[in-house]
């Protein structure tokens, strides 16, 4: 199945370092309300289980093929970050509070998902206002 993107690398290239972005962020800010030593390795450190996981759901969905799409491409870096991730934490001892568990997944989903659509949402409205 060919996308109709004229410069898929390109974009694909993009969406994974916009998800990155997002996983980094989403380390950053959890740090940031705990107050934790050292900002960078810090994020890094727990940021690194849910890297590992979006690598994984890119790999294995092939999620360059259509990297701006709800489906399959946002809930698999979505889903294989939050999973992967959890597992990966668990296995070396990271925390696993409820309350983590379910603002990581919530905050992964609308984000990872969520600025695909936007970007879906902005396209069509410019598709719409060049046909008229």
């Amino acid at each position: 199945m060919q996308s109709s993107e004229p410069d898929l690398p390109r974009t694909a290239a993009i969406a994974a370092v916009a998800d990155l972005i997002v996983v980094l962020a989403f380390a950053a800010t959890g740090r940031a309300t705990h107050n934790l030593d050292s900002p960078v390795l810090g994020v890094l450190a727990t940021a690194w289980p849910f890297v590992v996981g979006l690598a994984a759901a890119w790999a294995a969905v092939r999620l360059w093929r259509r990297p701006l799409s709800v489906w399959p491409a946002g809930i698999s870096a979505w889903l294989g970050s939050y999973l992967i991730g959890m597992l990966l934490r668990w296995a070396t001892g990271g925390g696993m509070a409820t309350p983590f568990l379910l603002v990581a997944l919530g905050t992964l989903g609308v984000f990872l998902v969520g600025w695909r659509a936007a970007v879906l949402g902005i396209r069509a409205a410019r598709r719409t206002s060049a046909d008229r």
